[in-house]
């Protein structure tokens, strides 16, 4: 049985005429930046997470760049950031000025801890990137307690929740992506930013806008980065529906824990934590022979950070001189297998029969 590695469009699917109706009310309307439709879901998106404030973007990868700027981060500082990540995580900290430093992860977790964290801190440390990897979340509170603030690097977190709340209420400041493939997914790019403290959201709103409040007045070099008015409608549309959708993934995620239990090294959840699974990642020690299985039989699955962040040609001028073993470790096992809120039992017992299939070979 053929099984995509995501299904974004499937979900939509009872969902086609709302969103035309959405499209048409912002055609209608005429205003395509900054209206009526941005505000709205800026205010529903805080009230969802429970974070005060939102503010739109136009992708994930500058939403941390401006968040860091927000912070006061600069030239001069040190962000602490993993290397089992997104290359975005650390690509969006140059720009501020700052040079990121690199932490290892929770060989468990696949996130960085305070342990992780604590040994990568210097007295420039002027912030850290806690990634919610694969829809997992970072213990943000016990990074907190070392003294930096912590950006939630929450992209790939929507859904998922915890004991302390969900992402995007943990830290200091936080970040989102709404690319189309995400739990909570525009028709283009888009992201945002939240915060509980609005004097930094009133930084957060006036470096998206050139560093201006009023078009008229610039206090700052900003950027032009906004979430616009048809994202925004749509992503307002699909809000409503992102619990259940995450509830999918975390039943998808039990099935294959239960199809999966002693076959591969299967992720683990953090403490207090119910990811709603962007990526479903598993491990083993020869995950080319099981990507060749399953995609000899039409299931998709990809190894997404083979190579950490700082082993790439352009962050080796920040290169850790120290070994980060986990993360070596990560980037060397790991394998994404199919995951949406569109999966089934029955393809989620096709991909599990696949791998079971495989893992002697891979032996």
């Amino acid at each position: 049985m053929p099984v995509p590695l995501f299904d974004p469009t499937s979900p939509l699917g009872p969902l086609r005429a709302e969103i035309r109706t959405a499209v048409h009310r912002v055609l209608d309307a005429g205003q395509f930046i900054l209206g009526p439709e941005v505000e709205a879901f800026e205010r529903e998106w805080a009230a969802y997470l429970g974070a005060g404030h939102a503010i739109g973007v136009a992708n994930g990868t500058e939403a941390i760049t401006i968040a860091l700027r927000a912070l006061g981060v600069g030239p001069g500082d040190e962000v602490v950031v993993p290397s089992f990540t997104f290359w975005a995580s650390a690509e969006a900290i140059p720009p501020t000025g700052a040079t990121p430093v690199f932490c290892d992860i929770d060989p468990d977790t696949m996130c960085v801890t305070a342990d992780t964290v604590k040994a990568a801190m210097t007295p420039r440390t002027k912030a850290v990137v806690a990634v919610h990897l694969f829809g997992n979340l970072a213990p943000v509170r016990e990074i907190e307690a070392l003294g930096v603030p912590v950006l939630e690097d929450a992209a790939q977190a929507a859904g998922s929740t915890s004991v302390d709340g969900r992402p995007g209420a943990l830290g200091t400041i936080a970040t989102f992506s709404f690319y189309p493939s995400k739990n909570l997914g525009a028709f283009g790019d888009g992201g945002a930013i939240t915060t509980r403290d609005a004097e930094l959201a009133e930084r957060v709103r006036t470096l998206r806008f050139h560093g201006s409040k009023d078009k008229t007045d610039y206090v700052d070099i900003g950027y032009n980065s906004r979430l616009d008015e048809m994202q925004a409608a749509i992503l307002r549309v699909q809000l409503p529906h992102l619990d259940t959708w995450a509830e999918a993934r975390v039943a998808a995620g039990d099935r294959y824990a239960e199809a999966l239990e002693g076959v591969v090294t299967l992720p683990v959840a953090a403490p207090g934590c119910l990811p709603a699974w962007h990526l479903y990642v598993i491990r083993h020690p020869d995950p080319d022979t099981l990507l060749a299985a399953l995609a000899q039989q039409g299931i998709g699955a990809r190894q997404y950070y083979r190579e950490p962040v700082h082993a790439q040609p352009p962050m080796a001028q920040w290169a850790p001189k120290h070994e980060l073993p986990a993360t070596a470790e990560a980037a060397r096992t790991h394998l994404a297998i199919p995951m949406s809120a569109a999966l089934d039992g029955e393809q989620v017992a096709a991909v599990a029969a696949a791998i079971r299939g495989a893992v002697p070979a891979a032996r």
